[in-house]
């Protein structure tokens, strides 16, 4: 009889365990969310659950990461190996860290930038929406990017830190995951295109669930950007476009396959290296692109330079050009929030449709009259 009391108790308490924690008791099949653009993201919905892979945190990245989203109440009946996940996030979310200006806007579109507590290097944000949470000291200091003060972070213990790795994983957020906080990649810059890096909206949409406002977010920047790019095949002319400028003796500009390189092709203009493969940026001695690009009609993006004086202290060579000459360069350099941070970094990426009608202005401004260009203005 006693030998039978222990079996009898073993099964109860087995019993009572199974009720309080299963492994995902849901086996509904996942419904993978749509993206048209993006490749380096994956989001699948469960009933009870949501995963989410990056697949190209960073350029050759050879590694996947997957996260786990769960609800507190899912999370408290929910047993499941932490080990197979390389985060597990816990929502709602109400605590965040981002350490990028490109996440701002993300945060404002979705209305949850009240969750921002930390950033590294604050200053270089330009929203007035956030920084008046930085001058409300909502939002702590956390120093730089590749070496983050995790004894702060640690501090004001965030929900999840949304970061991302250049070209490789960063220790300071290995660090911080061994201290229990979860750290999730974004990888929107590595995409090709300027609607892929904007869809990643959806991204933030999961974590905060606002799946249906990313959506809605993103199809309407799609739509101003497929029409402003119609309304650009137009253009009775296609004037020659160089871009960049030099950083010691090399000029920097982009490669024909990058996302600049998309947004030009768009705008309906010649850009004068339009053929080449590669993404990212060129790197071209000054004597390859004078004898290129010397007749171009517009020079656009001359790194940070403010104005024409400025641009001819820089380097005098640069005079050679006609687009010099004739004053036809154009800068978003000059566009600041009030600490210094340029607003082009910031929105850019979020709001690819307002950098194609910048552009198609610039080149073909009789496509559109009413319209004043946001992020770039002429160098004086």
């Amino acid at each position: 009889m006693k030998y039978i009391r222990i079996f009898i108790l073993f099964i109860v308490i087995t019993a009572c365990k199974n009720e309080t924690k299963n492994d995902f008791p849901d086996l509904s099949e996942g419904k993978e969310l749509a993206l048209q653009y993006a490749e380096g993201l994956k989001i699948t919905e469960y009933n009870n659950r949501k995963i989410i892979e990056i697949t190209k945190p960073w350029p050759k990245a050879d590694k996947k990461y997957t996260y786990l989203l769960l609800s507190k109440e899912q999370a408290a009946i929910s047993s499941y190996n932490k080990s197979d996940y390389d985060g597990v996030i816990i929502t709602p979310i109400s605590k965040t860290v981002v350490t990028s200006t490109t996440h701002i806007p993300a945060l404002e579109l979705l209305g949850v930038e009240e969750t921002l507590i930390g950033f590294p290097g604050t200053d270089y944000i330009s929203s007035e929406k956030t920084r008046k949470l930085i001058d409300n000291q909502k939002v702590r200091e956390l120093g730089k990017n590749e070496g983050i003060n995790t004894e702060v972070l640690l501090e004001i213990n965030p929900n999840v830190v949304i970061g991302f790795g250049v070209d490789g994983v960063n220790k300071t957020f290995e660090t911080i995951k061994k201290a229990g906080i979860p750290v999730i990649y974004n990888g929107d810059w590595v995409e090709p295109s300027a609607l892929a890096k904007a869809e990643w909206i959806k991204f933030f949409g999961a974590l905060f669930n606002k799946e249906k406002e990313a959506d809605s977010i993103f199809k309407n920047i799609e739509k101003e950007y497929l029409g402003a790019k119609e309304i650009a095949v137009s253009a009775k002319n296609k004037p020659t476009v160089l871009s960049g400028a030099m950083q010691k003796d090399v000029w920097h500009l982009p490669n024909g396959l990058s996302a600049e390189a998309q947004f030009l092709k768009d705008a309906n203009v010649n850009y004068l290296w339009s053929e080449t493969k590669g993404n990212g940026s060129l790197a071209l001695s000054f004597e390859v692109v004078l004898d290129k690009a010397q007749k171009a009609d517009l020079w656009l993006s001359p790194s940070y330079y403010s104005s024409l004086e400025q641009l001819e202290k820089g380097n005098t060579l640069y005079t050679n050009f006609e687009a010099f000459k004739q004053k036809n360069i154009y800068t978003f350099a000059n566009k600041k929030g009030k600490t210094g941070g340029i607003l082009y970094y910031e929105l850019g990426t979020a709001r690819p449709d307002i950098v194609l009608k910048d552009l198609i202005k610039i080149a073909h401004p009789e496509l559109l009259e009413d319209y004043q260009p946001y992020f770039f203005e002429k160098l004086k």
